[in-house]
């Protein structure tokens, strides 16, 4: 059973690697943009020396064992969250989609600063992928990083359509002894309500997006009144996963004691900001949405939809838990770390590191990461708009299809000052492009999280010509139209 705006409605293998592998939110029919304005996807031709990374996706209907539970859903394999596709800053990457779904699809590549005719936004930079139809992305990936990729057409990436994307630095010293991939979800395809039905009950209330303060305290619930996100989600999903499993038959990553491990944290849920830790451990957070950070130790972190971490951990002797607590919700998201013998711990047991837990407005940008210092060329407020009931998201008092474009010039310092005008947390983010957050010492990310009548303000450099989707990535907001375009004048 799956709960959703709470209090108000209750209803009842990917292998990816260099050589090939087989394998939020979207303009819809409701939200659409014009086609003419679409860019060319011309081919590309490998530079002297640059290497090309191929393979082909293949998303299809397909039953996923959840560690028990089973769940009819859609996905690129037979495998959820487990396997990686990996490639190096400056390779050309191209990849080929194989549509067997029942429906037209997409594949966006989630914080990659990338050509605009790749970016898969359908009736935006591209058509959309057929039933029975192939399509081809090509595109440089230039930065090194954390990241992942998942359709941007409709709310396919509340299913299984989704896969981490690591972009390697060739000249990346290393440091560490192993690494793993952690990736968080909420579940609720093929076992509760269906995230198309939950959609359509949101739709039913028929809301008008309000403008001005808006103090709805609708959606807050199960202690998200104590939490400095105010209410961090609108559904309680049946499960909450680690690379695919329940806590019931979690993934076991294995070590020895002294070792040090990178652990790239990687949140593919749909409406969900975790908090994790790793019990009896500190974990030093080194990178935000891929680019550096200065080294920040934390007991835990706050990690929200379409967000990327990677930590560095040195391995204590035994068994611990590695959890990820829903905020404001009911569950948990659990694996097993085993460096010796001793009892695992149970899902239930108090991890006391969650307490007190880092957001990214305790970080700052390594010194290799931040942005040009220059002055803002232009300056654009935004306001985020909404309420839980009746239910209804928007940017500037207006839903999708029926916004006005952000602008921005060629060359141009952009600065965007983000107001949130909920009593809910919001996960922005822009396409093709990295924000550097001034508050944060230039803190370089690509989704921000902007706290409930909270302001955040980013900067960035206009560098890379097209129309860009600029969205909250909690999917249902961003569904509900809580998403307008940045767009090159």
């Amino acid at each position: 059973m799956t709960t959703f705006a709470r209090r108000t409605l209750l209803l009842g293998g990917l292998g990816l690697a260099a050589g090939g592998f087989a394998a939020g939110c979207t303009p819809t029919a409701s939200h659409s943009v014009s086609m003419g304005s679409m860019p060319t996807a011309t081919p590309l031709a490998p530079t002297a020396g640059q290497r090309v990374v191929t393979g082909t996706l293949t998303p299809r209907p397909v039953t996923l064992d959840l560690g028990g539970p089973t769940a009819k859903t859609w996905a690129y394999g037979e495998t959820l969250g487990q396997e990686v596709f990996r490639a190096s800053a400056g390779d050309l990457l191209r990849i080929t989609v194989n549509n067997h779904l029942p429906a037209s699809t997409s594949v966006h590549w989630h914080g990659i600063r990338l050509r605009n005719a790749a970016d898969g936004v359908p009736g935006v930079t591209q058509q959309p992928i057929e039933p029975g139809q192939p399509y081809t992305y090509e595109f440089v990936a230039p930065d090194p990083g954390t990241y992942f990729f998942h359709p941007h057409s409709g709310l396919q990436i509340d299913r299984g359509l989704y896969a981490p994307l690591i972009i390697d630095d060739p000249h990346e010293p290393g440091g560490y002894d192993a690494e793993w991939i952690v990736v968080l979800d909420d579940w609720t395809d093929g076992i509760g309500t269906s995230p198309d039905d939950i959609l359509a009950a949101f739709k039913a209330q028929k809301g008008t997006v309000g403008t001005g303060m808006n103090h709805d305290m609708g959606g807050m619930g199960h202690g998200s009144m104590g939490s400095p996100l105010g209410d961090a989600g609108d559904i309680d999903y049946p499960h909450y996963l680690i690379n695919g499993r329940i806590p019931a038959a979690p993934t076991t990553f294995t070590g020895k004691p002294g070792q040090r491990i990178r652990i790239r944290f990687i949140n593919a849920g749909s409406d969900t900001i975790f908090r994790v830790a790793l019990g009896g451990h500190v974990m030093t957070i080194t990178h935000a949405d891929g680019y550096p950070t200065v080294p920040t130790q934390a007991r835990s972190f706050y990690i929200a939809m379409g967000e990327r971490y990677d930590v560095t951990v040195t391995l204590a002797d035994g068994a611990f838990p590695l959890v990820a607590r829903p905020e404001g919700k009911n569950g948990t998201a659990w694996a097993l770390v085993r460096t010796g013998s001793g009892t695992a711990p149970t899902p239930g047991v108090l991890v006391s590191e969650l307490d007190n837990p880092l957001d990214s407005r305790q970080l700052s940008a390594a010194a290799s990461a931040t942005l040009p210092s220059k002055t803002p060329d232009a300056t654009i407020d935004v306001q985020l708009n909404g309420q839980m009931t009746p239910y209804a998201w928007g940017i500037n008092g207006r839903i999708f299809g029926n916004d006005t474009p952000l602008s921005v010039k060629p060359g141009q310092r952009l600065r965007i000052r983000m107001s949130n005008m909920t009593m809910m947390s919001h996960p922005m983010h822009i396409h093709g492009h990295t924000w550097g957050l001034p508050s944060n010492g230039g803190l370089r990310k690509d989704t921000v999280l902007v706290m409930p009548m909270q302001s955040v303000t980013a900067d960035l450099q206009a560098d890379n010509p097209g129309t860009w989707m600029y969205h909250c990535h909690n999917i249902y907001h961003a569904e509900m139209g809580m998403m307008t375009s940045l767009v090159y004048a």
